[in-house]
């Protein structure tokens, strides 16, 4: 039995490599917004909400992939890696047959940037990114399986290297397409686009080399044949991953939903809130990272069939990632502006950004609390609940509150931004007891 200090010592030693890869993978996301800020407001827009309208869709199908978490971490923590193996094959699998109805989605994206009033501007310069971000679906569900599985078996430094290596492939990508150079034609935005889509090629092709390589969680272990689709396997993948797709859908959907009402604002409002909304989902990333750490403890450690263990752990990764959101929280409050000058000189948005961030410090905490008790539910198989959890706080509390806010009562963004903040406080709460009430055991195998 470990002491809460080898717990912590355990938790910092697994958590912080996963947490690089988090700020890496975010990473890519401010370099494209920072890369496009010099073509205007209307480019600064079209990205943000191109982003987090294919995310809506893009990352619900990389959560059907979470179903891996548990299986794999717990097969690993039994000793079982022949097991582990067989969940990774039929999670690549999954994302193969995953990858057309997404693109297809992602493609249809334009239209309803039109049926829900995006201003012209930006509908322009959004969909020859979004039609960019489709090409790159493959290698990003690809990159998800074989990240789930490393983590899952505690080799989370590959998945680390990758996602520093991508953002300078993603940089330089970006600084080509969108001024062109060497002979290549200017793209503008639509360039951004295309230097994310290369950036997760690249990532697919790094961490299935990560696999390949690995001695003990090769992905063609020694005398095993690659194995078609498994009916069975693929059945236990989807009950576990499809209410985790539908807790980090639902997240991501209000999100995209308050986005697209800040888009019935003014241009210099929706560049604004999408400014504030890359920096606090930059500090999202340390919490995202240790829940991930946390969901690998506690389902090996259940593997192990050592239930006690593994709710210390959660307890010490739900404790991590609330102490680093409180002091994040602090930073909002107090530094504002300076967070807002590494995006813009703009007096108007920065003035309105700041009051944004004033009210992300609120909610730091509760999103870090949230993020943690979600991950360690996860390596415990329960992905349910949460997904139930995210439903009752954004979309029955938050999202609603919001639009009476900005609407109702002429808060503008600050409205959406206080009622998103109430729908994280509610889901924190319920998660945090959750973790609490509900006794642990293994998935059955």
């Amino acid at each position: 039995m470990l002491s809460i200090r080898g717990h912590v010592l355990r938790m910092a030693a697994l958590a912080w490599p996963i947490i690089v890869a988090e700020l890496g993978w975010m990473a890519m996301g401010l370099v494209d917004t920072v890369m496009v800020a010099p073509l205007g407001k209307e480019a600064i827009g079209a990205v943000g909400v191109a982003n987090i309208l294919y995310d809506t869709f893009g990352i619900f199908a990389l959560g059907l992939l979470l179903g891996l978490d548990p299986l794999v971490a717990q097969a690993f923590g039994a000793g079982r890696p022949e097991e582990a193996n067989r969940h990774l094959r039929q999670g690549v699998w999954l994302a193969l047959f995953l990858t057309p109805p997404t693109m297809l989605m992602a493609l249809s994206l334009p239209g309803l940037m039109t049926s829900i009033g995006v201003q012209p501007p930006v509908r322009a310069l959004a969909g020859p990114y979004i039609d960019a971000l489709a090409a790159g679906t493959l290698p990003l569900l690809l990159y998800a399986a074989f990240r789930r599985f490393l983590q899952a078996t505690g080799r989370v430094r590959p998945v680390m290297v990758a996602l520093v290596l991508a953002n300078g492939v993603n940089a330089a990508a970006n600084a080509v397409l969108i001024h062109g150079a060497a002979g290549i034609p200017a793209f503008g935005v639509a360039g951004s686009g295309w230097a994310t889509a290369i950036a997760r090629l690249f990532l697919a092709g790094w961490l299935l080399a990560a696999t390949r390589w690995d001695d003990v969680t090769a992905l063609w272990s020694q005398g095993a044949r690659w194995a078609g689709p498994h009916a069975a396997d693929l059945r236990q993948l989807l009950r576990l991953g499809a209410p985790a797709a539908g807790q980090i859908g639902l997240e991501i959907a209000v999100f995209g939903a308050a986005t697209m009402l800040a888009g019935r604002l003014s241009t210099t409002s929706l560049a604004a809130h999408h400014i504030a909304l890359n920096l606090a989902s930059l500090t999202f990333m340390v919490p995202l990272g240790i829940s991930s750490a946390g969901a690998v403890a506690v389902g090996q450690a259940l593997g192990r069939g050592e239930p006690g263990e593994a709710k210390r752990a959660g307890w010490v990764a739900i404790g991590f990632a609330g102490a680093f959101m409180t002091l994040a929280g602090a930073a909002f409050a107090l530094a504002p502006g300076w967070l807002l000058g590494v995006f813009t000189r703009d007096p108007e948005l920065v003035a309105i950004g700041a009051g944004l961030l004033r009210i992300a410090a609120v909610f730091q905490l509760f999103d870090g609390l949230q993020v943690a008790a979600t991950g360690v539910l996860r390596g415990a198989a329960e992905t349910r609940l949460p997904m139930v959890a995210n439903l009752a706080g954004h979309w029955a509390i938050g999202l609603p509150l919001g639009y009476y806010l900005c609407f109702g009562r002429g808060m503008d963004a600050a409205g959406l931004w206080a009622g998103l903040s109430a729908g994280l406080i509610v889901v924190a709460v319920l998660l945090v007891w959750l973790w609490w009430r509900r006794p642990l055991r293994p998935v059955a195998s």
